[in-house]
């Protein structure tokens, strides 16, 4: 005799026999029972799910000679026809080979004509969703108002391209995945029928392997049932024929991707690829291997065995690695498997771009630590912070960017109309020296540097208000703002709630108000108190003010600065302020001409004043 699969050898010839599916099996039942058969039903749902062979044993149901019944006998002649696929009233069509307008009224022709030998004649289209718009529209009418004694069974994986007016015209029954234990439960089954000898974790790997597919893991235990020898066939024996990367392979290339130790991942993939596993196929299976890692990191140990199906020991193996890395790193990882996976299958060279996305892979776990982008970024704001120990990584830490010292004296916002060609490239120098200095000192101090939690503690509101004033002086980025302050200003008020500065002139009490030395003030206030978006209030002195003589302390201690460093600042404060001095004079004198301005403007129309003040413009005679 020729071989059967096993697929076709143990498919189900009775409802009962249906592995899962138990709300469509419940359904059918029922309706032979109470003898409510519908004229078309629409079976839809993945692939070896049971759709095609749940129409044959409901076809079996109805024209068995004792039905309808839901044990057919499987004896009579209609049975043995329909189990053999020679029967005269069931007939079923692939609607991938006969999808043409002119098979549908090839079937249409045939339908008038009167079951031979059963009870019902019976159409079972399979994989309907083949067929063309026309040869759809064909049917409608027959579907709607079948001929007596017509049924028409219509399977299909892809219900979305069937027509909404076909579907509105069955009765239509969804059938779901199967669950892995189900299918591991038939395998063992047919394994003991068939008496392979193959390891529980093995059947558990096939039913993982085939998605939900009864056929696909009856083919599957077909296919290892050859290497059927002495010893049972396990997990590796499946890895090597299907091609699959084993979980303690997987584990030493995780490993060494979460550790960013590159050499070792190279080295491990090395090995890979020369066992002859594609690329593509060592992505997919890290990929789903970093799944399993996400999982059992976020879930209870009794969902992550089910969800991942695996044993206590790789369990035990993961929640490990989970220890090391963070959950946002595991998706960042999984995201990146899949973009290089699509450039894997584009791609001419999918070894170079393998050793690429596995080199860039150890990279980004190290780049992406969030303790270390925390503290990139505290130092980038240059706040004062009181530093905390974390644990740190077997890694070396990532290199810091150097941050961008003295921002505020490129481009101070005034006098910068006022300048002349040659004073601002004789600042700007100063500038750049002081800038060098300060990135040199700051790279020094970072290297000799731990890694710390990057949260600033709450500065302490206790003490003389000279002594807080002088530590808010000292955390202002901005040295005009800060040469200005020291002049001019007199604290009133300094805490988290509320912080108060008096101007002692008008016209620098709007220079401070807004603008960017308004917001050095404010960025140096919520830093000081660890906050956000504190309140600043500057006004003009007012009765009960007390004047706050030089600070007597600053804390903490400012890190020690080159003497030309210091100097440079200093001329550059002095030429700041004896700018901001002349420009009191200034503003006298143009307040003058705004009044004659202003005695000119009563001469015209409102019109004309307006459009002078929109523009900033006067009239010319």
């Amino acid at each position: 005799m020729n071989y059967i699969p096993l697929y076709r050898k143990y498919r189900p010839q009775k409802l009962e026999e249906v592995v899962g599916q138990e709300h469509i099996k419940k359904a059918l039942k029922s309706a032979i029972e109470l003898n409510k058969i519908s004229h078309a039903y629409l079976f839809t749902g993945p692939r070896g799910t049971g759709k095609t062979s749940t129409a044959r044993i409901f076809a079996k149901s109805l024209n068995c000679k004792e039905g309808p019944t839901i044990s057919p006998c499987g004896v009579c002649e209609n049975c043995v026809d329909i189990t053999n696929s020679t029967p005269m009233d069931v007939i079923e069509i692939d609607a991938a080979s006969n999808r043409k307008v002119e098979d549908a009224q090839n079937i249409l022709e045939k339908v008038m004509y009167a079951p031979v030998n059963s009870r019902y004649k019976i159409y079972i289209i399979d994989e309907v969703h083949m067929l063309s718009t026309t040869a759809f529209n064909a049917l409608l009418k027959t579907l709607e108002e079948p001929p007596k004694n017509v049924i028409f069974i219509l399977a299909t994986t892809e219900v979305h391209k069937v027509l909404d007016t076909i579907k509105s015209r069955c009765q239509r029954f969804d059938f779901k995945r199967i669950t892995t234990e189900d299918i591991v439960r038939h395998l063992r089954y047919i394994s003991e029928k068939e008496k392979i000898n193959i390891t529980d974790e093995a059947l558990y790997t096939i039913a993982k392997n085939s998605a939900g597919g009864m056929r696909d893991s009856i083919a599957l235990l077909d296919q290892l049932s050859i290497l059927d020898g002495k010893d049972a066939i396990n997990t590796d024996d499946i890895n090597n024929l299907l091609g699959r990367l084993s979980f303690d392979t997987l584990k030493d290339l995780s490993d060494a991707i979460i550790n960013s130790v590159p050499q070792n991942a190279l080295e491990t993939l090395e090995n890979i690829y020369n066992s002859g596993n594609e690329p593509v196929q060592i992505l997919s299976n890290l990929m789903d291997y970093l799944k399993n890692l996400l999982i059992v990191k976020t879930s209870k140990k009794e969902i992550a065995l089910e969800l991942t199906q695996s044993n206590d020991e790789q369990i035990s193996i993961l929640s490990k690695q989970a220890e090391l890395v963070e959950t946002h790193q595991i998706i960042f990882l999984i995201d990146k498997c899949s973009e290089y996976i699509k450039e894997l299958k584009l791609t001419n060279n999918p070894r170079l771009w393998l050793e690429v996305a596995i080199i860039d892979l150890s990279n980004l776990t190290e780049n992406t630590k969030l303790v270390e982008l925390q503290n990139r970024i505290s130092r980038l704001e240059g706040g004062n912070f009181e530093p905390v120990k974390v644990a740190a990584y077997k890694t070396a830490p990532s290199p810091v960017s150097k941050p961008e010292i003295l921002k505020e004296h490129a481009k101070p916002d005034i006098l910068k109309e006022k300048k002349t060609d040659e004073h601002a490239k004789s600042k700007d120098s100063k500038v750049d020296t002081i800038q060098k200095e300060e990135e040199k000192a700051s790279v020094d101090e970072v290297k000799n540097t731990e890694e710390y939690a990057p949260m600033p503690k709450s500065k302490s509101t206790d003490g003389d208000i000279s002594v807080l004033w002088g530590q808010l002086l000292s955390l202002i980025q901005s040295t005009p703002a800060r040469a200005l302050l020291k002049q001019w200003a007199n604290p009133i008020k300094i805490s988290p709630d509320e912080t108060v500065i008096a101007m002692k002139n008008e016209m620098f009490m709007k220079q401070v108000q807004s603008g960017s030395k308004h917001q050095a003030i404010v960025d140096a206030v919520d830093n000081m108190f660890a906050q956000k978006g504190s309140n600043l209030i500057i006004r003009l002195p007012q009765a009960g003010d007390e004047d706050v003589k030089q600070p007597k302390t600053v804390v903490p201690a400012p890190v020690p600065r080159p003497k030309a460093i210091e100097e440079s600042e200093q001329e550059i404060a002095i030429e700041e302020v004896q700018e901001l001095k002349n420009e009191v004079v200034k503003k006298d004198d143009q307040a003058k001409l705004k009044d004659a301005d202003t005695i000119a403007s009563s001469m015209h129309s409102d019109n004309v004043n307006m459009v002078l003040e929109l523009f900033d413009g006067k009239v010319i005679d």
